[in-house]
């Protein structure tokens, strides 16, 4: 149980949201010293108690959910180094032989870019009474180390916007504070960022690129907003193939700007063109890939951005016309986004997809209930009805109800829950094999931003929130809201 007592220490400021994360690698100062030794304790006791009752309520000490007590993962875990397999687990063989039963790395990769996409909510501004609201609370510079992920390795090149004035009312955020806002034209989307320290590069045996998305921070609304209606993508430099299209909703977010806002004067894709171009510029002669993750509506920006990247041919290998950089999306409870024309120009590309879903989840199904890739009377046909979606890549199917830790419910937003998710993969290891915990990761996680742990876990729902609603003390004793400099945001 050592192991998964300290990884919940590590995780202690998770479990006590008004304690800073603190950093691997950093060097804390005496207060957070204090402040992780105040922690410690109630993240020790936590994990006593799940363990505890989980025992209680279930039976016998090995049946207890965690990978200590299985021997075989123990093994497997020594054989194979990612270095040597990344290409594999990136995709290179449509994950052939890695799903059943389920590979040690490639779960471990697969909860990494999950935990970056889930940043993006928990870095994001979503308080409506903030004149900050619709942005990134953190500082890209500090923002991975700020959320506890500075163990991944990436550090944050940009900031990405999308503008809010197009029809996805349900989606986008705004604030009601009636003075100066930081930008009436702008959300935060999400980030790019690489893989700088050197001991993660020698681990995954390459830099990558990550591009990670941020869905809705709303329950299911924005499903509402999708105007389930299919328009050209029209990706590519010279001929543009008018087959290929995608829902025009997830197309309008991409592709639209707003030339009155500093922070979406670009549009989504203009910024993903020219901070990918730079940084495959900067790291050219080194091995690369770009891997791009997203949940929910996150997932399709993520789709439609790794396809754009390689129709418009972005991913050119600088050093070798031959090769082009592989491109890798990481896709978690998704909808679908394009035609069966859109699903074959990628595969044709060469994009990697490997999409995790929840069988219980209805945002995967959806657009395209009726008419999809299920769908196969009249193939030619329906291709041609503006309403016909395919999903693309390979689909992982998780079940929420093989976890013992996880309460039944009838709530559709804990089925959808990127944290839930992220537990189940954790605990997945084949159709038809027990659920146990194979990293430990803290199942507290999953009543973030839900309700859905048993209730004899002891874990309140909608645990997560900042340290007294972000408010400060200035120097004449007054609550207020910090400032954030403009450099701050980008």
């Amino acid at each position: 149980m050592m192991n998964l007592r300290s990884n919940l220490v590590n995780h202690s400021t998770s479990i006590v949201p008004e304690v800073p994360c603190l950093s691997m690698r950093s060097k804390p100062n005496n207060q957070q010293k204090q402040r992780q030794r105040a922690t410690a304790p109630i993240a020790t006791q936590l994990l006593t108690t799940v363990e505890k009752e989980y025992k209680e309520n279930s039976g016998s000490p090995n049946d207890y959910p965690y990978s200590h007590h299985n021997d075989i993962s123990k093994k497997r875990k020594s054989a194979r180094k990612l270095s040597d397999v990344w290409r594999e687990v990136q995709g290179s063989n449509n994950w052939e032989g890695l799903l059943e039963p389920m590979d040690h790395l490639l779960r471990s990769e697969l909860i990494k870019y999950g935990e970056l996409a889930q940043a993006c909510y928990d870095a994001f501004d979503f308080d409506p009474y903030s004149k900050y609201c619709g942005s990134c609370k953190y500082n890209r510079r500090t923002m991975l180390q700020d959320l506890g992920l500075s163990h991944t390795g990436y550090e944050i090149t940009k900031h990405l916007y999308a503008t809010s004035n197009i029809n996805l009312p349900n989606f986008f955020k705004k604030s009601r504070a009636g003075e100066k806002l930081w930008s009436n034209h702008a959300n935060w989307m999400g980030f790019v960022a690489v893989t700088e320290d050197e001991q993660e590069i020698k681990r995954l045996g390459r830099r990558d690129i990550v591009i990670a998305w941020r869905g809705t921070v709303t329950r299911l609304e924005w499903l509402a907003d999708l105007m389930d209606f299919l328009k050209p993508a029209g990706f590519h430099s010279d001929h543009p193939d008018p087959r290929v299209k995608v829902e025009s909703g997830f197309l309008n977010l991409y592709t639209a700007s707003e030339k009155n806002s500093r922070f979406a004067k670009s549009s989504a894709q203009e910024q993903i063109h020219a901070e990918v171009r730079r940084l495959i510029e900067m790291y050219k002669g080194e091995k690369l890939s770009i891997t791009i993750t997203g949940h929910s509506l996150g997932s399709a920006l993520a789709m439609l951005s790794a396809y754009d990247i390689a129709e418009m041919g972005i991913n050119q290998d600088k050093e070798n016309e031959n090769e082009k950089i592989p491109i890798t999306v990481f896709s978690y409870a998704g909808p679908r986004v394009g035609n069966s024309a859109f699903k074959e120009r990628l595969e044709q590309l060469g994009v990697k997809i490997l999409r995790v879903v929840n069988a219980h989840d209805g945002v995967p199904k959806v657009p395209g209930i009726l008419f999809n890739e299920h769908f196969q009377l009249l193939r030619d046909w329906i291709d041609k009805l503006p309403w016909s979606y395919s999903h693309v890549g390979v689909e992982l199917q998780l079940d929420h109800t093989k976890s013992p830790f996880l309460r039944p419910t009838s709530d559709p937003s804990c089925f959808h829950n990127l944290e839930a998710h992220l537990h189940l993969l954790d605990g997945y290891h084949g159709r038809q094999e027990r659920f146990y915990l194979a990293i430990g990761r803290d199942p507290a996680l999953v009543n973030k931003a839900a309700d859905f742990l048993q209730d004899h876990l002891h874990i309140p729902p909608f645990w997560r929130q900042d340290y007294n609603k972000g408010m400060v003390r200035n120097s004449e004793g007054r609550w207020v809201q910090p400032q954030r400099t403009q450099s701050h945001l980008v």
